[in-house]
């Protein structure tokens, strides 16, 4: 049987009035250009709108003390308050239209589109991670067009379909998928409560910096597994099979997870007996500088150098630690001062503790004393004692104040500072002439004993 051989001038002309009937039934329809009015009128009375209830929200911000900047949350919804007007406006109508029974196709299409856009313009600023604002806008973007083409209710029936058993209880994969949006959306609103307590708890000055931090971690830690229990609920996993593990994560932690665990437990019980808490000066080792933060696994310190620290919550428990502000941010510093023993003594310590009482971090009680502390070398030893209640500034600064204080005041007074020095005395003349006469005889008698060989 022989083919006919295929008109390609036919097949495309065959194809462009199959598309151009489609586009006269389908598209260019009198009730698609009423929907289109009705989207581009609705967008109009949304721009009335959103002016107004801007203004509205500015105002409840500004009676709750609640400045509206560039890159917060508030200036991200006066952004979206346009769009969510005209979001609102044509639900409405999608609603009244089905209600009614009239054609809403070409509406309940620009309502997914801005349904999407309302989802992925705040998540690019509100997330920092690229990722996960990526994530999400695929995310949007993915059941948008799918809503669009009708075929969303179809693949969540398919997603339905896919299912696999753990143990007796029957797992679909929309269930995963749901879980895991679930997980996700929990963790994101339990890092905003956290934040928002966290930040509440920071102005609060009846509550101590280790009850502020305990109770921002304890309910972190309450938030999280609340979503994971909530997210593995929803999904239809039964929580009475994980007893069955508990054994073998015991083991797990005994093994592999102690040294975690007993980082985390140390960090706990740092927090409840506050021998270490936020802001406090304390000297690890050769490690000198204030504590930054206390986290699960590790304490932060600062030194004054801005180098960052991260010594494991286990090393304090177990090694010796200086807590230069325990009880209390007072530091007795000491500051070694040599005068010359021509000087007057008595005027140079009157001098220091001049010195120290007028440098501005130097406290008045206890008072800056000087005391003799020996007879040197080459000058009176003299030490300079004072207090400072505020060492995370620094102890260098305190001390270099007091001696360029020391410095001018001697200066004025003519107290002289002495430096090392070494004295040669050289001896008289008779003595080295002896020598001289010593040294002629030696040379004579080698002279002499040296012929005496070669005679031999």
């Amino acid at each position: 049987m022989a083919m006919q051989p295929i008109n390609i001038q036919q097949l495309v002309e065959d194809t462009l009035e199959l598309m151009r009937e489609s586009v006269s039934t389908h598209i260019l329809v009198p009730i698609n250009f009423v929907q289109l009015a009705a989207i581009i009128l609705l967008f109009m009375a949304a721009r009335l709108l959103a002016p107004k209830v801007e203004r509205a929200y500015e105002e409840w911000c500004a009676r709750r003390g609640k400045a509206i900047t560039p890159g917060t949350i508030g200036r991200v919804v006066v952004k979206l308050i346009l769009p969510a007007v005209w979001l609102v406006f044509l639900w409405l109508v999608v609603m009244i239209s089905r209600a009614a029974g009239l054609p809403n196709h070409i509406m309940t299409i620009a309502m997914s589109l801005l349904s999407a856009w309302l989802v992925i313009r705040p998540a690019g600023i509100l997330f920092k991670n690229p990722l996960l604002a990526k994530s999400i806008a695929f995310t949007a973007w993915v059941i948008a067009a799918l809503n669009i083409l009708n075929l969303l209710d179809k693949t969540l029936s398919l997603l339905s379909k896919v299912s696999f058993n753990i143990g007796k209880h029957p797992l679909s994969l929309l269930a995963i998928l749901q879980g895991i949006l679930l997980f996700a959306l929990l963790i994101w609103l339990a890092a905003l409560v956290t934040t928002f307590i966290e930040r509440k708890m920071t102005g609060n000055q009846f509550l101590s910096p280790s009850i502020k931090v305990l109770s921002t971690k304890l309910i972190k830690i309450a938030l999280v597994m609340t979503a994971v229990l909530t997210s593995l609920s929803a999904v239809g996993i039964d929580l009475t099979a994980f007893a069955v593990f508990g054994g073998a994560i015991g083991v797990g932690i005994g093994l592999g997870l102690q040294k975690a665990v007993a980082n985390f437990t140390s960090g706990i019980m740092l927090l409840l007996d506050k021998s270490i808490k936020p802001g406090d000066v304390i000297s690890v080792g050769n490690t000198y500088g204030f504590v930054k933060s206390l986290n699960a696994r590790y304490v932060s310190i600062e030194t004054r150098s801005g180098v960052e620290h991260l010594i494991p919550n286990e090393d304090l428990i177990v090694q010796r630690v200086e807590n230069w502000t325990f009880s209390n941010n007072r530091v007795r510093l000491n500051v070694p001062v040599g005068v010359h023993y021509q000087s007057d003594v008595k005027l140079a310590m009157k001098l220091c503790v001049e010195a120290a009482v007028y440098t501005p971090r130097v406290l008045d009680d206890p008072k800056p004393i000087c005391l003799m502390t020996g007879f040197g070398d080459s000058s009176v030893d003299l030490d300079v004692r004072f207090w400072i209640n505020d060492p995370e500034n620094g102890l260098a600064p305190a001390i270099s104040a007091v001696l360029v204080r020391i410095w001018d005041l001697f200066h004025e007074q003519g107290i002289e500072i002495p430096y090392p020095q070494r004295d040669i005395h050289i001896k008289t003349p008779l003595f080295l002439s002896r020598a001289e006469r010593h040294g002629e005889r030696d040379s004579s008698e080698i002279a002499s004993t040296s012929k005496e060989s070669m005679s031999r």
